[in-house]
C-alpha cells in the first residue's frame, strides 16, 4: 500500500471517528454543528497540508531526477563528441598516410 493511501484511509478513519463522536454526545443540535464545523477545517487543514507536502516532495524529486538526466545527457554528447573528433582525426591520418604512400 502507498503511503498516500495510507494517510488518507488514517485520516478518513480519524475523521469518522470524529464525526461518530460528536454526533453521538448529549450536545445542543447548533453545539454539534459548531463542533462538527470547527472538525471539518481542521481535518481540512490537516489534508491540505498533507497534500501540499507530498506536491513538494514529487517536485524536489522531479527536480532532482531531471538534473541528473541533463547531467548523463551532456556527458553521453560529449563522450559522442569526443569520439566522432577522435574518428576524424584518424580519418584525416590515414588519408594523409595514404596520399604519401601512393605519391
Amino acid at each position: 500500500m502507498s503511503k498516500g493511501k495510507l494517510v488518507a484511509g488514517m485520516l478518513a478513519g480519524a475523521a469518522a471517528g470524529a464525526v461518530l463522536g460528536i454526533l453521538l454526545a448529549p450536545d445542543s443540535g447548533k453545539s454539534t454543528r459548531d463542533k462538527l464545523a470547527k472538525k471539518s477545517k481542521e481535518y481540512g487543514d490537516k489534508v491540505k497540508d498533507k497534500a501540499n507536502s507530498l506536491a513538494e516532495s514529487a517536485k524536489e524529486k522531479y527536480s532532482k531526477i531531471r538534473g541528473e538526466a541533463e547531467d548523463t545527457l551532456d556527458n553521453a554528447k560529449s563522450k559522442a563528441n569526443d569520439a566522432f573528433d577522435t574518428a576524424k582525426s584518424k580519418a584525416n591520418e590515414y588519408k594523409n598516410e595514404a596520399k604519401t604512400s601512393f605519391s
